[in-house]
């Protein structure tokens, strides 16, 4: 069938249209260049008036995985907040700061989304995270895979094994897990909780391994690019949410050696320790770090006000920050020899003076960091608040009088703190267009997503043009997965079944024999379960498999 998307204004970055009118035509479920044959269109919706881009591409969001299933099971009282009753086309769910699958799938679609990344899959859990990402209809879905604190990279790295046998694990664990990255929670950090060093900074040794973060970093960065994997080694760093972790940061920042790094939920590594509250802005020297680095990108991790939920692999961080939990309740536990997670709920209020110049702080580096195609927006769902909450979130971008309005509501030693109403910049259209889709689709190796010429996947979304930026992305007029219309006015009309996006570098073989006497002594899985084929992905008839090419070789 042939589709026509007639005179809408196109916002497409990633192949140079900044608002142009033109037509779409979609076949086949891909764009299509205008047929020349004079065959009949199908189809035509009337766009003209209405804003079109590409389907949005969260590349951060913990939408698979244990530590979200501990979140759902810890807090019923959530459940009631956002109930989905179940109709001809959807299933029941519900859930706010952490909504059932279902839920998941039909909100991002609203929102004009169609592709979500979970960035943090801990390969000895991963066939769970990815059927409960199979469960997440209409998106497109991938994983990034937890290494730097598994037992068995920091027994090779104290072992000395040379950079050539860590590829080969690294590889070998993005085969078996099904990943198309690789992520770093807080380097080192989590292993070294189990041995009770209560914090360790980028170049202290873990106690039992003797290794650093910052090698650990290293080691991990170059395998990243050695193997050709698009995305940059995705790196939770140390010191979350603590003042004074400025420095850590532009440390981490500098240690890298000009390594590809995406650095993220920055807001929470930008903080510190001047006034009076011990407690400071450090957005800043932040941007002029990733200004003056172009190996460096960056999601922001923006924290908006009201109840949400932290879910994170750095349970070092997580049983530091217990004792805030609100409502008094919190999970914090140890994975085999892999990793480890914690669960706290919390409320960010904007009478508190911590949460709202970190408000602040977020939204000063969205407005610092001069290029967009280096900078995204993420809230870190749920831990800075839903994803649900991002169209305020653009708002809040694109218009400078809401931002000071909404600024001059929050705790007055905050205002007093940040430089956030000196600031003139507005986000265009365009910007938000390249950091939500063209941007987040380059950044993780999307080659047929996150654009709208020919050749292209027909993940397009819809909008009314709006002077309210907020009502404006919070509805779409309507959404087209895969050239398939999925929204329409702002609400699922059919549902359907996104792709899994992968990467499969090559590895020596024979890394299974070490593997193997591994599992074999110290796990309680065996490595035949550790491995996820193809196959799984797929066996139900929930979407389907996409192999991404490396960087350098041919698609």
């Amino acid at each position: 069938m042939l589709t026509k998307l007639t005179g809408g204004r196109v916002y497409d970055p990633a192949s140079g249209i900044d608002g142009q009118i033109q037509d779409i035509y979609v076949q086949d479920g891909k764009i299509i260049d205008a047929p020349t044959d004079g065959r009949p269109v199908d189809q035509e919706y009337d766009l003209r008036g209405k804003v079109v881009m590409s389907g949005a591409i969260d590349m951060h969001t913990h939408i698979g995985g244990g530590k979200g299933n501990i979140a759902r099971t810890l807090l019923p009282e959530d459940h009631r907040l956002d109930p989905v009753h179940r109709t001809q086309i959807t299933r029941s769910g519900n859930g706010h700061a952490m909504p059932s699958t279902f839920v998941a799938g039909y909100r991002y679609a609203e929102m004009g989304y169609t592709a979500c990344f979970e960035p943090a899959v801990l390969p000895i859990n991963a066939r769970q995270a990815h059927m409960e990402m199979g469960d997440t209809p209409i998106v497109d879905k991938g994983g990034y895979v937890m290494l730097g604190s598994d037992d068995f990279l920091l027994r090779m790295m104290t072992a000395n094994k040379d950079q050539k046998a860590i590829n080969d694990y690294v590889a070998w664990t993005l085969n078996a897990s099904k990943g198309i990255g690789i992520k770093v929670v807080n380097a080192g950090g989590i292993n070294a909780f189990k041995f009770n060093q209560r914090k360790l900074d980028l170049d202290e040794k873990n106690s039992h391994y003797d290794v650093t973060p910052r090698q650990i970093l290293q080691t991990l960065a170059t395998a990243v690019k050695e193997l050709g994997v698009t995305h940059p080694l995705h790196v939770h760093g140390c010191n979350l949410g603590v003042p004074g972790n400025l420095e850590t940061t532009l440390n981490t920042i500098q240690g890298i050696d000009g390594l590809p790094m995406h650095l993220t939920h920055i807001q929470f590594h930008s903080y510190g320790t001047e006034g009076d509250f011990k407690f400071s802005s450090g957005a800043a020297q932040i941007a002029e770090a990733i200004n003056k680095n172009p190996n460096i990108t960056a999601d922001v991790g923006q924290i908006l006000f009201g109840q949400t939920v932290t879910a994170s692999g750095d349970n070092m961080r997580q049983h530091a920050n217990h004792r805030f939990a609100s409502p008094n309740k919190w999970v914090c536990m140890d994975i085999e020899c892999d990793a480890g997670c914690g669960v706290v709920p919390f409320k960010y209020k904007d009478q508190n003076f911590v949460n709202a110049l970190q408000w602040a702080i977020g939204l000063e580096i969205f407005l610092l960091v001069e290029d967009p195609w280096r900078i995204f927006l993420t809230t870190d769902h749920p831990n800075g608040a839903p994803f649900t909450s991002y169209p305020h979130l653009i708002r809040l971008l694109m218009d400078k009088s809401f931002r000071n309005d909404m600024l001059a509501t929050i705790h007055p030693e905050a205002q007093k703190m940040t430089t956030l109403a000196s600031i003139d910049r507005e986000y265009t259209l365009n910007e938000i267009a390249i950091m939500t889709r063209a941007g987040a689709a380059r950044i993780i190796g999307l080659k047929d997503r996150g654009a709208l010429s020919a050749g292209n996947y027909a993940d397009i979304t819809v909008y009314t043009e709006n002077a309210d930026r907020q009502t404006m992305f919070s509805k779409p007029d309507y959404v087209f997965k895969d050239g398939t219309l999925v929204v329409k006015d702002g609400e699922v009309v059919k549902v359907t079944w996104g792709t899994t996006h992968i990467v499969k570098p090559d590895y020596d073989i024979s890394i299974e024999k070490d593997l193997k006497a591994y599992f074999d002594r110290y796990l309680t899985m065996k490595l035949g379960n550790f491995k996820i084929s193809d196959d799984e992905i797929s066996e139900d008839g929930r979407g389907s498999l996409t192999v991404h090419p490396l960087r350098g070789s041919v698609a």
